[in-house]
């Protein structure tokens, strides 16, 4: 599951211009491991989508306020082109509705092409100056359709998880096994 380690790895695995453009700065490895420490689970809702060897391709930061909710996302480059930002997006879009908050809102630089692509497939409105972008949409009412949606949405990650999990441990128990040496004299020709 979703946790520290495996989302400071997701940050640092990004280059220095993905850092820069999900972070809207150059960020060092020591702030990223400062940001990841930071961020309160209880609070906030983490959102990722792992890769067949369970690191995480993609990651977002739904961070609650009293109004409002801000997200960052990203996917690493190699996991690029799959929908993985805009699943993301959605689960964020869908999660911060359910919490009753009335407004979801995501800062980043207006040369991010991904995020604005994305935000504008959201329905998000665009404002952008001085080389930054703020984009916010206003969230409906949580209704049965979203919580059911969102139930749904966590239980075939769950799923695909555990999936996963369980491919992972077949590929390394055969690979174990073929890597075995044959002990002398059990056989062959």
């Amino acid at each position: 599951m979703l946790e520290r380690g495996k989302l400071a790895a997701h940050f640092l695995a990004l280059g220095a211009e993905d850092r820069r453009l999900r972070f809207g700065v150059p960020i060092s490895d020591p702030s990223v491991a400062d940001y990841v420490e930071r961020i309160d689970f209880g609070q906030d809702a983490v959102f990722g989508v792992f890769d067949d060897e369970l690191n995480l391709a993609g990651a977002a930061h739904l961070a609650r306020a009293e109004d409002h909710a801000e997200l960052g996302v990203s996917v690493l480059q190699a996991h690029r082109g799959r929908g993985l930002g805009g699943v993301l997006l959605e689960r964020a879009h869908t999660h911060a509705r359910n919490w009753g908050i009335g407004t979801l809102f995501m800062h980043c630089l207006s040369e991010n092409a991904a995020m604005m692509h994305l935000a504008r497939k959201q329905g998000m409105r665009i404002a952008v100056a001085s080389g930054e972008a703020d984009a916010h949409v206003e969230l409906p009412p949580a209704s049965p359709s979203s919580i059911t949606g969102a139930l749904l949405a966590e239980r075939a990650g769950l799923f695909d998880y555990a999936l996963k999990s369980q491919l992972l441990s077949a590929r390394r128990l055969i690979a174990s096994a073929l890597a075995k040496p044959k002990a002398p004299g059990s056989g062959g020709a």
